[in-house]
């Protein structure tokens, strides 16, 4: 395990040689920004690496785990691909991707829509179920150990703080 991280004189944590390269790369400039970007990413990454952990041989990617999800709430009349699509901020074709894989590892099925004739449904089934099921407590015991030692406030103020970072790169995208 690593040591700590060092505080600055605010209290506020810091990665050295991230502040040291960036300095570099900044000529000297102020390095908050591209800090800050460093560590959100290497807490993506924490993240991913412990969802993982219990996906891992469990045949379902993160990708896979996602749209299991979304499956899960929608109820008995399930989602199209386009809502998957929109739903998780990714194109049909990825999509279809991860719904060909749950469906050969029996998670999921397409099925009519009964609106739509042209149009079909995908459902989580009792497997899906199943396997969401095994999965909730090991995944809630993993982020709670993760996130130990935040508060609620922290908690709600990091999740504001990350969504703000979406909504910014969804802009630059459009160009406004």
């Amino acid at each position: 395990m690593s040591a700590p991280h060092p505080t600055d004189p605010d209290g506020h944590r810091y990665a050295p040689a991230v502040r040291s390269a960036m300095s570099v790369f900044t000529q000297g400039g102020d390095t908050l920004a591209l800090e800050t970007a460093a560590a959100v990413r290497s807490a993506a990454q924490a993240v991913e690496r412990l969802r993982g952990q219990g996906v891992d041989g469990r045949g379902v990617s993160a990708g896979a785990l996602d749209v299991l999800v979304r499956l899960s709430s929608a109820g008995a009349e399930g989602l199209s691909i386009g809502e998957l699509a929109r739903a998780g901020g990714v194109s049909s074709r990825n999509v279809t991707g991860l719904v060909d894989t749950l469906e050969r590892e029996r998670l999921a099925a397409r099925g009519a829509d009964p609106q739509d004739r042209r149009s079909v449904r995908v459902h989580l089934t009792v497997a899906g179920q199943d396997w969401l099921a095994a999965f909730r407590e090991p995944s809630r015991r993993a982020m709670a150990a993760l996130f130990d030692g935040c508060t609620p406030q922290e908690l709600a103020q990091l999740r504001h703080l990350c969504l703000r970072l979406v909504e910014n790169q969804q802009r630059i995208e459009r160009g406004q």
